[in-house]
C-alpha cells in the first residue's frame, strides 16, 4: 500500500478480485484519518496563536505519523489473511485425515483474519484519542478537519468490527472468540468519543 497510487489501490478495490476488500477498505480509512490529523497539527505548530498547545500539537503529529504507517501496512496485511482462509478452504478433504488437517487450517487462518481487523479497530481508537487530544488547541481554519479526522476513524471502527465479527462467527474456539470480542467492545468504546468530537467541531462552527 505504500507505494500503490491512490487510483490503482481504488482499481484493485473495485475488481473482481476478491482481495484487497472492506478489510483494506477500513484500515485505509484509519490512515485518513491519521494523515488529517497530522495536517492540523502541521498548521498549528509554529504558531504563536496557538503556542501553549505546542507539545501536545507536536507529540500527536508523532502518534499520528506512525499510525498513518500502521495503518498501510494494516492494508497489506489484511489481503494476505484474506487469501490464508480462502486458501485453508481450499485444502483437500477426501480422507478424515485431510478434513482434520483442512478443519485445523482453517480455524487457524480465521484467528489470523480476525487479528488484522482487530487492530485496525485499535489503530482506529487511537485516532480518535488524538482528535480528541488536539481539539482544544487546533487551528481554527482546519478545525473541520478534526471532526473529518474523528469521522473517517469511526467509520474505520465499525467497518474493522464487521470484519471482525464474521470471521469470529466461523470460529471454534470459544475462548479465542470471547477474547477477540471483548478486546473488540473495548476500542468500539471509541465510537462515543467520536461522535463527540464531531458534534463539537459542528457547535464551534455553528453548524
Amino acid at each position: 500500500m505504500a507505494d500503490e497510487t491512490l487510483d490503482g489501490f481504488l482499481e484493485a478495490l473495485a475488481s473482481a478480485a476478491p482481495a484487497p476488500g472492506g478489510g483494506a477498505a477500513a484500515a485505509v480509512q484509519v490512515a485518513l484519518g491519521a494523515a488529517l490529523v497530522s495536517m492540523v497539527t502541521n498548521l498549528t505548530i509554529g504558531k504563536p496563536r496557538y503556542a501553549e498547545h505546542e507539545a501536545v500539537m507536536l507529540a500527536a503529529r508523532a502518534e499520528a505519523d506512525r499510525l498513518r504507517g500502521a495503518a498501510l501496512a494494516l492494508a497489506d496485511a489484511d489481503a494476505v489473511a484474506f487469501t490464508a482462509v480462502t486458501d485453508a478452504y481450499r485444502l483437500p478433504k477426501e480422507s478424515a485425515q485431510e478434513k482434520a488437517a483442512r478443519s485445523a487450517a482453517i480455524q487457524h487462518a480465521l484467528v489470523g483474519a480476525a487479528d488484522v481487523p482487530l487492530r485496525t479497530a485499535a489503530a482506529a481508537a487511537e485516532v480518535v484519542g488524538l482528535c480528541q487530544r488536539i481539539l482544544d488547541g487546533a487551528n481554527v481554519n482546519v478545525l473541520s478537519d478534526v471532526a473529518v479526522a474523528a469521522a473517517s476513524a469511526r467509520a474505520a471502527l465499525d467497518s474493522a468490527a464487521i470484519n471482525v465479527r464474521v470471521n469470529l462467527a466461523s470460529m471454534s474456539d470459544a475462548a479465542t472468540r470471547d477474547a477477540t470480542a471483548a478486546e473488540l467492545d473495548k476500542y468500539l468504546s471509541s465510537v462515543t468519543g467520536a461522535d463527540v468530537v464531531v458534534r463539537a467541531v459542528a457547535d464551534r462552527i455553528g453548524s
